[in-house]
């Protein structure tokens, strides 16, 4: 209770300044929650597929690796699921070269991708704007404590310590707030690298796998 009656009292005397940053500070905690969830799912199960897939082709099972690709969350999985199907048809008779499959596995990653990056504008505007809008909180406290000394015609420290209360609490909140939201985004940045990574080496596994069934198609015909 103690804790909380501290947590209210310097709320209160930050000022409706701090309106927006707790706001801030909500905003970024469901985004950091949600993106954390969403990496982690997609990092594991990319990694995962990878190594299933190597071993499915490898058999020459195709239909199940395109089933394990559809069964799967991720990035890797989609781009994986998207050069496939090409394959698939292709393997049937469907007309179409290397540059459709190519094209199907770059229309995938770049929606993939903008689905690993979304809400991290959300968190690079948070940390930028928190210090902001703490900066400006301690304009306004100084403001204040500045009225209180004209309005009293004398320097007193009991005048002008509610203004210098509120430039103090405001700046604190808003660093405080910046700083780990901006640690959870160059963090969340580092994941995303990562999994373009794997996004490229599932690419280059379908486009392999062309290779090696053009190869084998190519010895079949010379026999």
């Amino acid at each position: 209770m103690d804790n909380q009656y501290e947590l209210m009292t310097l709320f209160k005397d930050g000022g409706f300044m701090m309106y927006p940053l707790v706001l801030c500070s909500l905003v970024a905690l469901g985004v950091m929650i949600a993106k954390s969830w969403t990496l982690f799912i997609a990092h594991r199960e990319s990694k995962a597929l990878l190594g299933q897939f190597e071993e499915l082709m490898n058999s020459g099972r195709l239909d199940d690796a395109i089933q394990t690709a559809k069964d799967t969350r991720g990035p890797v999985a989609a781009i994986l699921l998207a050069g496939l199907r090409r394959v698939r048809e292709r393997h049937a008779g469907a007309k179409g070269g290397d540059a459709d499959i190519r094209k199907a596995i770059s229309t995938t990653g770049v929606i993939e991708l903008d689905f690993l990056e979304r809400g991290l504008a959300i968190l690079g505007t948070i940390a930028n704007v928190a210090p902001m809008l703490g900066f400006l909180g301690t304009v306004i406290g100084m403001i204040l404590a500045f009225q209180a000394i004209e309005i009293a015609g004398q320097v007193d420290p009991s005048l002008v310590a509610s203004g210098i209360k509120v430039a103090l609490i405001t700046t604190a909140a808003g660093l405080t707030i910046a700083v780990p939201v901006n640690i959870a985004y160059n963090f969340f940045v580092t994941r995303i690298d990562r999994l373009i990574q794997d996004m490229e080496e599932g690419a280059q596994a379908v486009l392999n796998l062309i290779w090696s069934m053009e190869d084998r198609s190519g010895h079949t015909q010379a026999g």
